[in-house]
Order: C-alpha cells, then structure tokens, then sequence
C-alpha cells in the first residue's frame, strides 16, 4: 500500500512534467530572454518567497554566482531569504509583509529582474516585493500554481508569468525546480553557446 502510494507521487509528478513541458516552454523561453538582457546590461536579478519557495529562491541565486552546470562568470543575484537579521528585525510589522519589499527598494534599481515565487500566488510578502519592483522600473518573473492568485492580477504586460497548471504544492514545487533549472541552462546556453551544437 505504502509503496503504491510513492510510485503515484513519481507518476503524477512526471505526468504533470510532461503537460507542463508544452504549456510553460514559450513563457520560460521570455523569462530567460528578459534574464539575459538584465545580466549583459550590468544589472541584478533578486528573488524571493517563502518556505520551499526560499529555499528555490536561494538555488537560482547559488546557480548564478557558484556556476549551474558549466564554467563561466558569475552573474550578480542575491536570494532576499538569507539575511537572518534582517528578517527578525524587530523594526520590521509583525506580520513582515514589508520584508522583501524592504530590500527590493534598498537593492533593486530599473534593469534588475525579481523572480517572485509562490505557489498559491496570494503571499503577502512576496504581492509586496513586486510593488516594490514596480516602483523601481524593474522586471518580474512569476512562478505561481494555476491562477496565479492575486499576484497574476498584478503583473504588467512586461513581466513574465509561470503558472504551473497544478493545484498541489508539493507537484508546483517540482516544476518550480524544473523551471528555475531550464531557466539557468537557458541563460548558459545563451551567454555561452550551446555545447551540444
């Protein structure tokens, strides 16, 4: 029973990889575009969220400075997620809805890029953060669950949105990875060339 019900999550997870694959391509194609001009123009991407979310914030962030899959330069961008002060500071409202808006206004400049992730697309922190990107002429790229929720609502038509067609976190999770992982190799592929040409 138990082993029946690991083989469905690896089942649907594929399933949902596979549909994904032709519904995201085009979107994660522009946001790899719009990465790409940011970085060869001298400029930053930030990248937030919560949770799991953070802790994919801080992947994309380690695969632009540390390298993904290939030597080259490294790329200027910084997970909001990893200051531990900042982020208990006391100075902060108590819900911290301003704690990534606080450093996009304090780092961000027109140019950057945010990658804003969040599976339901309605964290208030995150909603926040790309008002603030906003304010600083600033692109943003959107990894939401299905709707979107409140923040596909909010996008311009310059930014760039990633709704996985799930409802699931753990499954918007995975294709969440899978989309920072192809935006990484995309970015590669398109500073370096393609290895395989």
């Amino acid at each position: 029973m138990l082993e029946h019900r690991i083989q469905q999550h690896f089942i649907d997870s594929a399933d949902l990889k596979y549909q994904a694959s032709e519904a995201l391509a085009a979107t994660i194609a522009l946001a790899v575009q719009a990465i790409v001009a940011c970085v060869t123009g001298g400029n930053k991407t930030l990248a937030c969220g919560n949770g799991a979310s953070a802790a994919l914030a801080q992947t994309l962030s380690a695969a632009f400075v540390g390298g993904f899959e290939r030597e080259r330069p490294e790329l200027a961008a910084l997970a909001l997620t990893l200051d531990g002060t900042l982020l208990t500071s006391a100075g902060l409202e108590p819900d911290t809805t301003a704690v990534f808006a606080r450093q996009v206004r304090a780092l961000g400049h027109a140019g950057d890029v945010l990658v804003a992730l969040s599976p339901g697309g309605n964290c208030s922190n995150v909603i926040a953060a790309i008002a603030a990107a906003h304010e600083r002429d600033m692109m943003v790229v959107a990894l939401t669950g299905r709707h979107g929720g409140r923040i596909a609502g909010m996008l311009r038509e310059t930014d760039v949105h990633i709704g996985v067609p799930h409802d699931r976190m753990a499954r918007v999770h995975e294709v969440h990875l899978l989309a920072l992982h192809c935006i990484c190799d995309g970015v590669d592929a398109q500073l370096l060339g393609d290895p395989e040409a």
